[in-house]
């Protein structure tokens, strides 16, 4: 069932000392502290089943396996059955879950795996949060949900009111085209500020966060098959060589290289 889980009902959290530990000497969700949900998470824990998790508002941390995932309102994250995790959330964060049993469901990800959210994606999500009735294991939610782009580049999310303000305006309009001084005259604040703020809370410089976020949506148009030309202007690059650059820089290949290697034809 997709839902703003009640804190207590919500992952697990901890330093991710676990992460390593035998899934037997784990402890289960429901035997966690109240008191250590209230703070902001679970110790570490593993599933008998895939979650897919959401958070359309807020920030949460998951841990697994030694490394960090920071998720966005424009990412999600398989944690597939068995790995241990942990998660460090806001006590304003709202959740969206899915989870499906590993007999029903084969997850075609191994490992925990950051996936971008696409439109579609997101409106359905946020309309199951809406509905009372369960629908965990629903067949069609995990085919849509699999769906997901695995290659979308890691995008943490700054803290700070003006640098948090700017990302989810961007989140929202990735073409947005004001600069980091432009911002920060719109926010009443300067450029520098603004800037070493990505820079200390994200470990990105402005420019580079914003390129990572349009590349990152880019995926999406090009999975619905839009031309590069177009998705290159509806994303906010000025050119299709610029974003063609941009790509291959962090993909490793060019677009249509991309499009090619994930469309189903190929898969098939």
């Amino acid at each position: 069932m997709a839902t703003d889980l009640p804190v207590s009902d919500v992952l697990s959290v901890g330093s991710g000392a676990l992460d390593g530990a035998p899934a037997a000497a784990l402890p289960s969700v429901d035997s966690v502290d109240d008191d250590f949900i209230a703070a902001g998470g679970h110790p570490t824990h593993v599933h008998d089943f895939h979650q897919f998790l959401y958070v359309p508002l807020g920030r949460i941390v998951i841990t697994a396996l030694g490394r960090d995932y920071e998720l966005s309102p424009s990412v999600a994250l398989w944690i597939p059955a068995g790995i241990p995790h942990s998660a460090r959330f806001d006590l304003d964060s709202l959740f969206v879950v899915e989870t499906f049993t590993t007999e029903r469901h084969h997850l075609p990800y191994a490992e925990t795996t950051v996936v971008n959210v696409t439109d579609t994606q997101r409106r359905m999500l946020l309309g199951r949060m809406r509905c009372s009735e369960s629908h965990h294991d629903d067949s069609a939610v995990f085919a849509a949900l699999s769906n997901g782009h695995p290659d979308c580049l890691p995008l943490p999310q700054p803290t700070s009111h003006a640098a948090s303000t700017v990302a989810r305006a961007l989140i929202r309009m990735p073409s947005d085209p004001r600069t980091a001084t432009e911002w920060a005259e719109s926010l009443y604040t300067n450029s520098t500020s603004l800037r070493r703020a990505f820079r200390a809370e994200t470990g990105l410089a402005f420019s580079e966060w914003r390129t990572r976020l349009r590349l990152n949506h880019s995926l999406d148009l090009l999975a619905q098959g839009h031309l590069v030309s177009t998705v290159a202007a509806r994303v906010g690059f000025v050119s299709t060589n610029g974003y063609i650059l941009a790509f291959r820089k962090y993909f490793d290949q060019t677009p249509g290289a991309y499009v090619r290697r994930t469309s189903p034809a190929s898969a098939a």
